[in-house]
């Protein structure tokens, strides 16, 4: 949900013409909003640990010296169809390697602060209707 809907839903909460009802009709809405995001977070983990153990188990198998140690995580990114296609520029991908490192480094080292004091309220276009 963007920032503008947030706001959005604030101004309708405080108008006094919205009626109970109207009222009943966003909480429904953003549960099962909040409800499909929950959803897809514990996908996107579950994603994420399988690939996590196969890295895991790629270092384990190479530090025994095991005959294939890519084999479990070649297996992980075919699943997810993954793997890089043949002919594929090599450099490519290790061009978005890097960006998508130093992208995670700049956020971890720059993790904006919110503003204190007043915020100016803006609407810039709505993504959801709300019911009138």
């Amino acid at each position: 949900m963007t920032r503008s809907e947030f706001d959005d839903i604030r101004a309708f909460l405080a108008d006094e013409a919205t009626h109970a009802g109207d009222l009943l009709r966003v909480a429904r809405t953003l549960i099962d909003d909040l409800e499909y995001a929950r959803m897809r977070e514990a996908v996107l983990r579950t994603h994420y640990l399988r690939l996590l153990t196969a890295a895991r188990a790629t270092v384990a198998a190479e530090a025994v010296d095991a005959p294939d140690p890519l084999a479990f995580l070649r297996h992980e990114l075919a699943e997810r169809g993954q793997l890089p296609a043949d002919g594929e520029a090599v450099q490519r991908i290790l061009a978005d390697a890097r960006t998508a490192a130093a992208l995670l480094a700049g956020l971890e080292n720059g993790v904006p602060q919110r503003p204190r004091g007043m915020r100016l309220r803006r609407c810039v276009g709505t993504h959801r209707r709300l019911p009138r």
